[in-house]
């Protein structure tokens, strides 16, 4: 389908003309792809009606996490769920707001793909007004037509097969990757289609501005104290070069930014919880995002190993994230190789930082 408007290239022939490159594809990916985008118009719709919806604060329940579950949460999942469960593209899904993975249930068919997601990336920004989103990945399905066991679910970021997230923001945006670069979709409201805008997408591989929640310094492991440190030298410092921050808290919306205009962000290992070094959750949010990077001319990173060759021991497994730039990212990995030695001595810059020595 064409958008009426100068013949622009909607999702839907967007994917179609990449099955079409292979003459064994049989349409079942283009077609879960085009059941996420009818999810994503729902919920983008949902979280742009506001207050209106009814569906603004707390549902007075707490997901697998222990975190707080928000009316949206709860509402973006049950939307996801129900626009992919019975196409039969899905042999089984997993989402951040349900415990276990969710098997596609009799009377429906079950296909050859595994969906994961996190419904409402950011759902803590909604009474505020600022940009959410949703996360998803694609894997294979081990066993094509049958019911699906976690085992099937743990598998490396390396082995998806798709990844991509929806950015509800001043524009609806469906950034997609399928192995062959990163594409980017606007909703056309007039037409209710998305129409790709952004074809190719590819990260500058330096840039001067970096996202991390600075809250959490004081329990950094000492590689990012150096990087961060480095950059609010500025010119002054080692880099020789003003950096900026930036930091959305919400992940959708600091990959987009990176993207398109570069950068680094960072949510590295710390040590507040040894069997919890990082927070961000491997399966449907670092995978994808690291999936959409690298396609992206980018790097993503533990700080320390490259986050798709993780093996997955748990469906809600969490681990540092770190990517962007290429050329920042490795600097980053390569302050986790060098001896503590190494340390930038910040001290000089003090007056002009909030990360104060000895705070």
């Amino acid at each position: 389908m064409e958008s009426p408007r100068t013949g622009r290239i909607t999702l839907t022939r967007h994917t179609i003309e990449q099955e079409h490159r292979h003459p064994d594809s049989t349409g079942d990916f283009s077609g879960l792809l085009n059941a996420i985008a009818t999810a994503v118009k729902i919920i983008a719709n949902q979280v742009n009606r506001g207050r209106l919806a009814g569906l603004h604060g707390g549902a007075g329940s707490e997901n697998v996490h222990g975190e707080a579950q928000h009316r949206l949460d709860l509402a973006s999942n049950e939307v996801l769920v129900a626009e992919t469960l019975w196409g039969g593209h899905l042999a089984g899904l997993a989402s951040e707001e349900l415990p276990d993975i969710l098997p596609i249930p009799a009377p429906y068919r079950r296909g050859k793909y595994l969906l994961l997601f996190d419904p409402l990336d950011g759902s803590s920004n909604i009474d505020v007004n600022i940009s959410v989103g949703t996360i998803f990945s694609v894997l294979r399905a081990p066993r094509p037509g049958e019911e699906p066991g976690l085992g099937d679910f743990l598998q490396p970021g390396v082995a998806q097969v798709g990844a991509g997230f929806a950015l509800y923001g001043p524009a609806t945006l469906l950034v997609l990757t399928t192995g062959d670069g990163v594409d980017a979709f606007t909703l056309d409201r007039e037409v209710g289609a998305f129409v790709l805008t952004q074809p190719k997408l590819r990260i500058p591989e330096q840039a001067r501005e970096f996202a991390i929640n600075a809250s959490n310094e004081r329990f950094w492991e000492e590689p990012v104290r150096r990087y961060i440190a480095e950059c609010l030298a500025g010119r002054s410092g080692p880099r020789g070069q003003d950096f900026n921050m930036r930091w959305v808290a919400s992940l959708v919306a600091d990959a987009y930014r990176i993207l398109t205009r570069g950068g680094v962000f960072l949510y590295p290992a710390d040590t507040r919880n040894a069997d919890r070094p990082g927070r961000l959750r491997l399966m449907y949010e670092c995978n994808p995002i690291a999936f959409l990077v690298e396609q992206a001319g980018g790097l993503a990173s533990t700080g320390r190993e490259r986050v798709m060759e993780l093996a997955p021991t748990a469906l809600h497994q969490r681990a540092p994230l770190v990517f962007g730039s290429r050329a920042e990212v490795e600097r980053i990995e390569r302050y986790h190789r060098e001896p503590a030695g190494g340390a930038f001595d910040g001290s000089l810059f003090n007056v002009r930082s909030m990360f104060r020595a000895g705070r």
